[in-house]
């Protein structure tokens, strides 16, 4: 039998209200107990909370889920206390004291929700992309995620393997027989679909994209405006700013939402071959790289000595000694903020093009890893023509869609996913 668990599901005290849930067999128990009777089955009910020695500890809603209809399908009772941290303790105190309750891991109440047939893998990683979400965009892709969109796509992807592994398999078995003695003649093309529709899922930007941001690298020489127009980006003062010449000496990045849309933007030390500063080299081989890394590089050195399909900027035209550029994607100041807004929107209508649209799935590392497999799978099925290679291709691609949604997984990856979660969740 599982054990009985418990934990804040809500913010941090001290706040207005705290959550505390208890998950499993024990937990009809512990809210009588606590209660001092018995509870109406989904309903708010209001009731004085005591302790094992009559203390009064708070007085609460309290909710109780008959299992196996609730979050975690097992027995589940919700107590949604004044949230002061002494109210939340005494209650964690209580539960505590009480024989086959525990202290809930990080996790665990997702990962019982994920055994006991609640939602599956990815719907899990949705939920982790949720709890973690800091952007619009972030979350409207883990919304679709959370929200059942990838099994249900997976689903149909594995139902069209199965077909078409049943049509192999009569192919196999009736070989001899007159009635079925060839793969049908659509069977290639229908297998080519779904072959076509995984590599095009592979096409997409990856969700990974969500959580690091589109990445901006702001480089040129020493003394081109660069920290000044990474703060009025980043609309703080992360850089110090100076005209004397080398004052940037590493890397500064700073992630910012703009109109709902994830950026890295990075700082980077002013570009030179001659320097006599050991740490002012150091800092323009880490610009450098940063170069290799940007989805995008704001130039505002001279022109044409930028790398390519940078955007030429003509920075600090509130200045009458600027450089001056001939063709420049803008021409801005951060200082007065001249265009500023302009080419704000412009990195939004870039980045989005690079970005998952809002509410569109996006597959991370783990699935993108799998999708990839089965479409390896299928490929290799579309290249042979004995039914035992075509059937051992639609097998590992079967095998790839149980894996991507949790039929078959292993027990360190769900560590690993789990351990993602706040306790409470």
């Amino acid at each position: 039998m599982a054990d009985t668990i418990y934990a804040l599901s809500s913010g941090a005290p001290p706040a207005a209200i705290g959550v505390i849930r208890v998950s499993g067999p024990e937990a009809g128990r512990a809210l009588t107990a606590l209660a001092g009777r018995a509870i109406e089955p989904r309903h708010a009910s209001l009731a004085r909370l005591r302790d094992s020695s009559g203390e009064l500890l708070d007085q609460a809603l309290v909710v109780w889920f008959p299992g196996p209809d609730t979050a975690t399908g097992e027995d589940l009772a919700e107590l949604h206390c004044h949230g002061g941290r002494a109210v939340i303790a005494a209650v964690e105190r209580a539960l505590g004291a009480m024989d086959g309750l525990r202290a809930a891991l990080p996790g665990e109440f997702t990962r019982r929700a994920f055994a006991n047939g609640r939602i599956d893998l990815a719907e899990a990683e949705g939920l982790a992309d949720l709890l973690a979400a800091e952007t619009e965009l972030q979350r409207g892709a883990a919304m679709a995620m959370a929200g059942g969109g990838l099994s249900r796509l997976v689903d149909g992807w594995r139902d069209a393997v199965l077909v078409l592994s049943a049509q192999v398999e009569a192919a196999l078995d009736f070989s001899d027989e007159d009635d079925v003695d060839a793969l049908p003649e659509h069977f290639s093309k229908d297998l080519g679909a779904v072959h076509e529709e995984l590599c095009s899922w592979l096409e997409r930007p990856s969700a990974e994209r969500l959580g690091e941001g589109f990445r901006v690298v702001l480089a040129g020489p020493p003394n081109a405006g660069k920290s000044t127009l990474f703060n009025a980006l980043c609309e703080s003062e992360a850089a110090i700013t100076s005209h004397i010449a080398g004052t940037t000496r590493d890397v500064i990045e700073r992630s910012v939402a703009i109109a709902g849309i994830p950026f890295t933007f990075i700082d980077t030390a002013g570009l030179r071959e001659q320097t006599g500063d050991e740490i002012e080299r150091i800092g323009v081989a880490r610009a450098r790289e940063q170069l290799d890394r940007a989805d995008l590089v704001i130039w505002l050195g001279p022109e044409t000595e930028g790398p390519e399909d940078c955007w030429e900027v003509e920075a600090q035209i509130d200045r009458l000694a600027h450089p001056v550029k001939n063709d420049p994607v803008f021409r801005v100041s951060a200082v007065t903020g001249e265009n500023l807004d302009l080419m704000k929107r412009a990195l939004v209508k870039r980045a989005r093009s690079s970005m998952p649209r809002p509410g569109e799935l996006a597959l991370n590392v783990r699935q993108r890893a799998l999708v990839a497999d089965a479409a390896e799978g299928l490929s290799a099925s579309l290249s042979v023509s004995d039914p035992l290679l075509v059937a051992e291709g639609l097998r590992r691609a079967r095998l790839a869609f149980d894996r991507l949604i949790g039929r078959a997984t292993t027990e360190d990856m769900l560590d690993a996913l789990f351990g993602r979660f706040c306790i409470g969740k």
